[in-house]
């Protein structure tokens, strides 16, 4: 199968990513999932995982976890979502000694095209069998390429797969493995549609990949969990999950505590104190979510894997996670940034008044149907000088003229797409201004693609 066959291949199943409103608890099913798995040999039960959730910093945590575990020597699969530009972005696996043929300064290690459609080729069968026999009704593309992931970072060796989860967590494709070690990032008002009108009912969501752990003589203890500082709500449902299922919980805020001081961090971890860390990503925000990989990489000294500091502080410097306030032009500064949420957004409000320099800000924002609109728009509408509104090539965008009524007062462009939105931006920014593009992942992804960003 050619490679443009596996990619038509694998739009043809239903991608909820792409819809913006379904019954979410009765269309996910983790029995759909772990049958296929079973049926393919559970590749997943033969990884050591380390498992993330969470609304804001999840993407950001597991690339820190990613690289400190790169930089002591692992081949470390890293499994995330949504993609920027290629499907290929979302399975990657980062080795001690890179593959040069497939290294790039952004996406390092992401699965080759050969190896992609050789994967599809072999688990077509498996998947269209299981499809005509399921009583939970036919495999949605996240579980398809899920399954894919696993199988890869199986048959490649990794000896650590770090897995972002897609929607949630409780019904998410990736719960279905006996992880080593758990973190849950902020939790706060995202997809409330589905997950829950409440942070008491979103955090249950995401603290359900928190579960009962499958001692085995290999791991031989209980589950660790690391946990980002939290609302109450949301902290009260994670710690009462934890005493449920017996995991041991650590607290970033409690357990493991930072500090900035003078653009360096300080950590004192749950074994060890990190000093004048700097910080491969921008924006205060990124302090957190090392404070939440450090406490991983802490973790897995309860299975006899002792990572060092300097190791640590060299992963965490080296650390890439492109689309997350990334500078990909200067003069004037253009800076893309997928804030979905109210607590993104007003984390890269403050990033960008903290990092940069400008004299004027042009904002181009596009954003999908079930985000918080009005709360993301309130959050902008004071850093922005000027505002240019667009809508990704995705069925869930928000038309561009619906976004204008939140940004009455404001000098309001309307652009029908992505190209047409930085072309704009561009001619009405000087060089001492700065262009932010962001809002949903999708519209940095087809910025990042349009700019031609090394990928």
């Amino acid at each position: 199968m050619t490679y443009a066959r596996v990619l038509q291949y694998l739009e043809s199943f239903i991608d909820y990513e792409k819809i913006p409103a379904y019954p979410y608890k009765e269309t996910l099913k983790l029995e759909r999932v772990k049958g296929f798995l079973t049926m393919i040999g559970n590749p997943q039960d033969a990884l050591r995982c380390l498992h993330i959730a969470g609304t804001k910093g999840k993407g950001s945590t597991c690339a820190f976890i990613t690289y400190i575990l790169r930089e002591a020597g692992f081949r470390a699969g890293l499994y995330t979502s949504p993609h920027l530009a290629d499907f290929r972005e979302r399975i990657r696996i980062l080795s001690p000694t890179p593959n040069t043929e497939h290294r790039t300064p952004n996406f390092e290690g992401m699965i080759s095209k050969k190896d992609l459609a050789d994967l599809v080729d072999r688990l077509k069968p498996a998947v269209e069998k299981y499809n005509q026999q399921s009583q939970y009704g036919p495999l949605t593309f996240f579980e398809v390429y899920t399954a894919l992931a696993f199988t890869y970072f199986k048959e490649k060796k990794v000896d650590f797969a770090v897995l972002e989860t897609g929607l949630g967590g409780r019904l998410d494709a990736t719960n279905v493995v006996n992880p080593l070690a758990c973190a849950i990032t902020p939790i706060s008002y995202e997809h409330t549609q589905k997950l829950g009108n409440t942070l008491r009912e979103i955090a249950g969501e995401k603290a359900g990949i928190i579960k009962g752990h499958k001692v085995t003589r290999s791991q031989g203890h209980k589950l660790v969990v690391i946990v980002a500082p939290q609302e109450k709500e949301a902290r009260e449902v994670i710690r009462n999950k934890c005493k449920q299922t017996g995991a041991m919980l650590y607290e970033v805020g409690k357990d493991i505590t930072y500090k900035e001081i003078e653009g360096e961090v300080k950590v004192k971890g749950l074994f060890d104190e990190y000093n004048d860390l700097k910080i491969g990503l921008r924006g205060e925000y990124q302090f957190i979510n090392a404070a939440v990989a450090i406490g991983l990489a802490e973790a897995l000294r309860f299975y006899h894997i002792n990572i060092g500091r300097q190791t640590i502080k060299n992963g965490l410097a080296h650390t890439l996670w492109p689309g997350r306030c990334e500078v990909v032009s200067r003069k004037p500064l253009m800076v893309l940034d997928g804030a979905q949420n109210i607590a993104s957004a007003q984390a890269i409000k403050q990033a960008i008044k903290k990092n940069f320099q400008y004299k004027k800000l042009i904002l181009v924002l596009g954003i999908s149907q079930d985000k918080d609109i009005p709360g993301v728009c309130r959050v902008l509408y004071g850093l922005a000088d000027r505002i240019v509104l667009t809508q990704a090539d995705n069925p869930r965008a928000m038309p561009a003229d619906d976004l204008a009524k939140f940004f009455k007062g404001k000098d309001v462009f309307l652009t029908q797409n992505i190209e047409g939105a930085l072309k704009l931006a561009k001619v009405k920014a000087k060089k001492s201004d700065l262009i932010l593009v962001t809002g949903s992942l999708f519209v940095v992804g087809e910025a990042r693609n349009l700019l031609k960003c090394k990928r």
